[in-house]
């Protein structure tokens, strides 16, 4: 187990578990950035994005370099916490969770891929679901915002079916093309009203000091 808090730190429904992503699990995630598992069609990031590299070495580089970027720069007004989603033994995504803080206010954004494998199996939105629930339940979050282009209808779907509203259209660019993507934004009542009793957090505490929330 981690003695980092932020990396022992696990989220758990019956489907999946997000876990603090390790150096270990990154490893075994390297093989799905490695052979473009991460990326889809339409292309549903905005640049710039390590998995838009084209060469698959320079991609995992870029992309582990990115996450480690990540996570030197934060404090507990901005951060950015990495989990691996775990399936059966087998890490087959990321869900990562940024948080920024204005005085009462706490604002926290998703941002997720999965291997192409495992799409269209409901684990987006099950990845969806116990991320926000360790903003809202263990970190105490006010809001949970989100964004896809407004062709990514996976991602639109599930912030719909979690009780996203539409939040206004900005524009992006993709791979050098501008692009129209959707904000949702989720209030704290609203995702109470449909919360589950399902999905248990460990160690959320310690992250919690860790992050000053």
């Amino acid at each position: 187990m981690s003695t980092d808090p932020l990396l022992a730190l696990t989220v758990t429904t019956p489907v999946l578990q997000l876990c603090g992503a390790t150096e270990e699990l990154l490893d075994r995630l390297a093989a799905h950035v490695r052979n473009g598992q991460a990326d889809a069609e339409p292309p549903p990031f905005d640049d710039p994005i390590s998995l838009y590299e084209a060469d698959p070495e320079l991609r995992v580089q870029k992309w582990r370099q990115g996450i480690n970027r990540g996570r030197v720069r934060f404090d507990s007004d901005s951060w950015r916490l990495y989990f691996a989603v775990v399936v059966d033994g087998e890490p087959v995504g990321m869900q990562d969770l940024l948080g920024a803080r204005d005085g009462n206010d706490r604002t926290v954004t998703t941002f997720s891929w999965l291997a192409a494998a495992f799409r269209g199996r409901g684990i987006g939105r099950e990845m969806r679901h116990a991320i926000l629930h360790l903003a809202f339940d263990g970190l105490g979050a006010s809001e949970a915002t989100s964004s896809a282009f407004t062709d990514n209808s996976g991602s639109n779907a599930v912030s719909r079916a979690l009780g996203y509203e539409p939040d206004g259209i900005e524009w992006q660019t993709r791979r050098g093309q501008r692009a129209p993507m959707q904000r949702w934004r989720l209030t704290r009542a609203v995702w109470q009203r449909e919360r589950r009793d399902d999905i248990r957090l460990d160690d959320v505490q310690a992250a919690s000091v860790r992050l000053g929330w």
